[in-house]
């Protein structure tokens, strides 16, 4: 822990102390009274106890297991030579010689950065214990024979939430980091750490609300969400923004962008260094951007195919009196971006030629290999989360929030723990996650089909099989150009799921893969010159395949998708702005529905 004086140390003033936990005491009263309340009126859900069917996963793991005592016994006798040789290089480190760990964290663990954790002995046998318990488990849990797929996915992901929920760097005793701020501030830390507890069990109203950035520190449309441009449309769906000119010519076909409902459009335009919209208008494209409403129970009817209809059809419409241009170029980016290739399937089947070419950030059509999210996707856990969408109309935004983040929960949940109630830091002023906190709803009727439909029956890539305004649909009718980018460390929309698209329109496809996750594999601007990206001309069937024969480029992506898009973009002309054509300005961008912030 390091030498210090008495002198240094810091005591808490007692009379402060005494205000701060009578403080604490009846607030958290008041929390108590309010979660017994909620779960009371919870009942009405019905008698499930686990609605996401963790305790039958791990019924069945078990009685797979036991049918082979033998593998479990030589796993454990695995686990106790790991131990023993643990206990032995600790005991040679404490008497001054050198031993090489037995097991080491991932280069990437930042759980484990504290130098006490590798310098200090007790504090580096503490850490090898875990990883190798964690290793231990997680090997037992994926050796089980006999269980189906779903089943085992499911038991593997819910044991890494146990590992990760169990590091010892997620309690005092056991993080050198965290006992050292005890010391140092005679547990200041602490106190300040259970108030930031409890302000975030209240913003949740009893239910954990972990406070991952200054909520403060950000304004839309005053410091992120700042592109110049205007609302010139609305309906209960969507505004449409057009964005203001910088470049004195502009391309003859404008570009519509349709963002992900699930989120907000800005994670496009945060920052002026880092917007891809910014990007987009500087490269002399007429932008338009869908901004979603963030709706509440008046909404729970609408429908995946109202979606379509008031959204993209109905932007094409506005555009084309904003413009004088009946065509345009499409960005979807994730869900967006298979609402994207339902309205171009659509489309196809009306001999509709509006949309000249389709760009897919992250996006899945086939959804045959969903990656993780698919474990939260089955009979029991869809009739749940059914149940609670018909009690108020629509998925609570916390609800998809709280998934997301447990595909990595390291990262944003444990680490904040860690920073807001261990060590009692306030949390770092980060566009991003103030972003990723600025949850939206999901209407009843459109969540409902997107999960059955696409995730559970994966039957968007079935012909015929989803009829959208009564036509069926047909992604092989796509024959516009296609340009597909995914992230290769994509948790949410894993790239070999998002690259069988590549089989299925019947257009010119191009496939890029970028580095990094779901955002900053895609918001990559060329001045940042971060990461690389993957091409190959080839589509095999196999993604691995694919991958084995591509190229790499250092930097962003952004200046190859926008020479791929100058060649439908058709000749340059005098710059349009806002207003100019048959259309009227309603309001400054980036308008009213994208600041429906959830209380």
């Amino acid at each position: 822990m390091g030498e210090k004086d008495g002198a240094d140390m810091k005591f808490v003033n007692p009379t402060e102390l005494s205000k701060a936990m009578t403080n604490i005491a009846e607030r958290s009263q008041r929390i108590v009274t309010e979660f017994l309340a909620r779960q009371a009126s919870d009942r009405s859900l019905g008698s499930i106890k686990d609605p996401l069917n963790i305790g039958d996963a791990f019924l069945q793991m078990t009685a797979k297991l036991m049918t082979d005592p033998a593998k479990l016994v030589e796993a454990q006798m695995s686990l106790w030579q790991d131990y023993l040789q643990l206990w032995q290089n600790t005991a040679r480190r404490m008497m001054g010689e050198d031993a090489a760990p037995v097991v080491e964290a991932d280069k990437g663990d930042r759980r484990f950065k504290d130098d006490m954790w590798q310098e200090n002995e007790v504090f580096d046998f503490i850490k090898q214990s875990y990883l190798l318990s964690a290793r231990w488990i997680q090997g037992v849990v994926n050796n089980v024979d006999g269980l189906d797929d779903h089943t085992a996915k499911k038991v593997d992901f819910y044991t890494r939430q146990f590992i990760d929920a169990m590091a010892p760097s997620n309690f005092v005793a056991t993080n050198p980091e965290v006992l050292r701020a005890t010391v140092e501030s005679g547990g200041e830390n602490l106190i300040k750490g259970l108030d930031h507890l409890l302000q975030d069990l209240e913003r949740g109203k009893g239910k954990l609300s972990i406070r991952m950035t200054d909520l403060d520190a950000f304004k839309i449309g005053e410091n992120i969400a700042t592109t110049p441009g205007k609302v010139i449309f609305q309906n209960d769906l969507i505004q449409l923004l057009q964005y203001t000119p910088t470049t004195e010519k502009v391309y003859k076909q404008p570009l519509m962008i349709i963002p992900p409902w699930i989120n907000k459009f800005y994670i496009m335009d945060l920052r002026p260094k880092n917007s891809f919209i910014r990007y987009a208008v500087a490269q002399g494209h007429t932008v338009f951007v869908l901004s979603w409403v963030n709706p509440d129970e008046s909404l729970a009817q609408k429908s995946f195919e109202d979606y379509m209809a008031d959204g993209p059809l109905a932007a094409l419409d506005v555009i084309e009196k904003a413009t004088g241009e009946r065509q345009v170029n499409a960005v979807g980016y994730c869900l967006g971006g298979t609402l994207l290739a339902s309205t171009l399937a659509y489309m196809a089947a009306k001999n509709d030629d509006r949309i000249l070419s389709g760009t897919y950030f992250t996006t899945m059509t086939d959804f045959s290999e969903a990656g993780e999210l698919s474990i939260f996707i089955d009979e029991a856990q869809l009739q749940f989360i059914e149940e609670k969408m018909q009690e108020k109309g629509y998925l609570d935004g916390s609800e998809m929030a709280g998934t997301f983040n447990m595909l990595r929960a390291n990262d944003l949940i444990w680490s904040f723990v860690v920073n807001n109630y261990l060590l009692g830091k306030e949390p770092f002023p980060f566009d991003l996650l103030y972003w990723n906190s600025d949850s939206t709803r999901m209407p009843a009727a459109m969540h409902s089909f997107y999960l059955r439909k696409m995730y559970q029956e994966n039957q968007l890539v079935v012909p015929g099989a989803i009829k959208l305004k009564g036509v069926p649909i047909d992604l092989r009718q796509i024959k516009v150009p296609s340009y597909l980018i995914s992230a290769r460390e994509d948790h949410i929309a894993p790239w070999k799921s998002t690259y069988a698209a590549t089989q299925i329109y019947s257009g010119p496809v191009k496939f890029v893969l970028s580095a990094s996750g779901h955002i900053a594999g895609i918001i990559n601007p060329p001045e940042a010159n971060k990461y690389c990206y993957w091409t190959n001309a080839k589509k095999p069937k196999d993604p691995e395949a694919w991958l084995k024969g591509t190229e790499q480029h250092e930097g962003s992506w952004w200046p190859d998708w926008a020479e791929w898009v100058a060649k439908t973009a058709g000749p340059q002309i005098p710059a349009r702005t806002p207003g100019s054509g048959k259309v009227k300005v309603l309001d400054d961008a980036p308008g009213s529905y994208v600041k429906a912030r959830l209380s």
